[in-house]
């Protein structure tokens, strides 16, 4: 029983087209004025600001952060909300390397030097060499790299300050399993992030902004670094007190800070390196997160399967039947028993099932042996604790 009508998928940002590609046109309405849209994509648009349609059953964030989403209100609703983790890994990889660059060599102040000069004054060679003394920096190999946060991201920077000759010193008390393979031999562990403040000439934190990490360097603990020390926040502005890096800057204390926010407290302090909000701009980060999206949204409309949803449990099941129901239900005792009794009152076999949790959510695939009459999924619907049911026949 095919769908009589496209899948609707509203476009709230500029999508890259490697993404939209995905979505086929025979099977997908893709614009940016779609009436009932059953998913929306977005990039930076702010949803919290947005009536989000009844008809939307699934949204897909072209990046890493969801913070620009109402994550616990869609997880009310039975909402997937799908993310990008690690598409714009090696970008922002690429870019904290940059700002240890910077940092070291003191590009920033020495591109100012040179910006200033006046290229007709015939004692320019001669006032380049006196003003380079100024800028005069260190090299990367040698130094301590402390890394705060090991998913994709930390893991790619471990590696690459590795290769570049230097020691680098991790920490993470919530690493995966596939982050710890992934991590280098050589990466010693830190027991704390004061450990890693104490010990390392850079610091670079890639952790998410969750009341957790939220001021995860303060007041408190920047006292803990290395004169001179280098501290590198690619990853949420409130994982850093502002305030207090600006007073270590003032105070001496701090070499520099170099940040991918740059946020009015910090702008007018010395030795900042504030930069636009770069970490993901660039073509390929942009294509990789829209097409890895796309087809994670694509195989959740379609065959109900979830993967990289930061509010759902990670759920696929190779269909085995033209007919399946995907259930989203709150994570409560004998759901699975009440789903299979109206099923069953229903007079349908089931064929295969999954059931997954995660925290408060569940989430149900089911392939039955024929076909699922509306009466059916209003039943299922009217379940004490079941969020959202859609029928998906093949």
């Amino acid at each position: 029983m095919p769908r009589a009508q496209p899948l609707a998928v509203l476009l709230l940002n500029q999508i890259s087209p490697k993404g939209l590609e995905r979505l086929p046109t025979e099977r997908f309405l893709v614009a940016r004025d779609v009436a009932r849209p059953d998913a929306l994509l977005v990039r930076s648009a702010d949803l919290h600001a947005m009536e989000i349609p009844a008809s939307v059953v699934a949204i897909g964030r072209c990046g890493a952060g969801t913070d620009n989403i109402p994550v616990p209100a869609m997880s009310a609703r039975g909402v997937p909300v799908f993310n990008a983790p690690g598409g714009n890994a090696n970008a922002v990889k690429e870019l904290v390397l940059a700002g240890m660059l910077m940092a070291a060599r003191n590009l920033a102040p020495a591109q100012r030097f040179v910006a200033g000069l006046d290229g007709a004054d015939p004692r320019l060679e001669q006032t380049v060499e006196q003003g380079k003394k100024a800028f005069a920096g260190f090299e990367l190999a040698g130094q301590t790299l402390g890394v705060v946060g090991l998913g994709k991201i930390g893991c790619l920077v471990a590696d690459a300050a590795i290769k570049l000759g230097m020691d680098v010193l991790g920490y993470d008390p919530e690493i995966t399993v596939d982050a710890a393979w992934s991590l280098p031999a050589q990466v010693r562990r830190a027991a704390s992030v004061a450990d890693v403040l104490r010990n390392c000439h850079f610091v670079s934190l890639h952790v998410p902004l969750v009341d957790a990490t939220r001021h995860l360097v303060n007041q408190d603990n920047l006292g803990f670094m290395r004169p001179g020390a280098v501290l590198l926040n690619f990853s949420r502005e409130g994982v850093v007190d502002d305030a207090a890096v600006v007073v270590a800057l003032q105070a001496g204390r701090l070499g520099w800070y170099v940040c991918d926010f740059p946020h009015a407290g910090v702008l007018a302090a010395p030795r900042v390196i504030a930069l636009p909000h770069l970490g993901a701009s660039t073509r390929e980060a942009e294509d990789n997160c829209a097409a890895m999206v796309a087809d994670q949204l694509r195989d959740f409309l379609e065959h109900g399967n979830v993967a990289n949803a930061v509010n759902f449990p990670q759920v696929n099941m190779p269909r085995e039947s033209r007919w399946r129901i995907a259930i989203a239900n709150a994570n409560v005792p004998n759901m699975l028993g009440q789903i299979s009794t109206a099923m069953a009152h229903a007079g349908l076999n089931i064929h295969n099932m999954v059931n997954k949790s995660r925290g408060d959510m569940a989430y149900t695939l089911v392939d039955v042996d024929s076909a699922v009459s509306e009466q059916v999924l209003d039943t299922l619907r009217a379940i004490e604790g079941v969020l959202a049911v859609r029928y998906l026949p093949a």
